[in-house]
């Protein structure tokens, strides 16, 4: 039984019961840890708002041939654990999730997120991405399902 990731770049499996992934040259197994805190923690994700961003990071990182294992938070932030191949660029792509998932909740959803933001702001200017190795990835899988 394998997993097979599908992209529009690269493809990659997992073998059932192995911890990695494989592609044609490497085997790998590369899991991050993100978080997106919204601009002065406004309390703006939450509702059709919170399904939504939350909708938006699946598909861009789906679209990457990214898997996510966990992704949870509260209103005012975002914590995602998920693997990645080698070929990804993770400053790119968290600069696409960040742009794409501010531009689109300020178009689809203007009344809730104008609540809180009068200029087309969401998220902070900073973010945190911190690389998990094998022993702590579920650790940190169950911190972030309690948020």
């Amino acid at each position: 039984m394998m997993l097979v990731v599908k992209g529009i770049y690269a493809m990659f499996k997992k073998v059932k019961d192995k911890p990695y992934y494989t592609n044609n040259h490497s085997c790998f197994l590369l899991t991050a840890h993100l978080v997106l805190v919204t601009k002065y923690r406004n309390p703006v994700l939450q509702g059709n708002v919170k399904d939504y961003v939350y909708q938006l990071i699946r598909e861009t990182m789906e679209a990457e041939n990214i898997v996510i294992r966990e992704m949870n938070g509260e209103t005012d932030y975002v914590h995602v654990l998920f693997d990645y191949a080698p070929d990804i660029k993770l400053t790119a792509l968290v600069n696409k999730i960040k742009s794409r998932t501010s531009r689109l909740a300020r178009r689809d959803y203007p009344l809730e997120v104008g609540k809180y933001y009068s200029k087309p702001l969401f998220w902070t200017n900073s973010y945190f991405l911190g690389s998990v190795g094998v022993n702590m990835a579920k650790i940190v899988e169950e911190y972030i399902k309690k948020q």
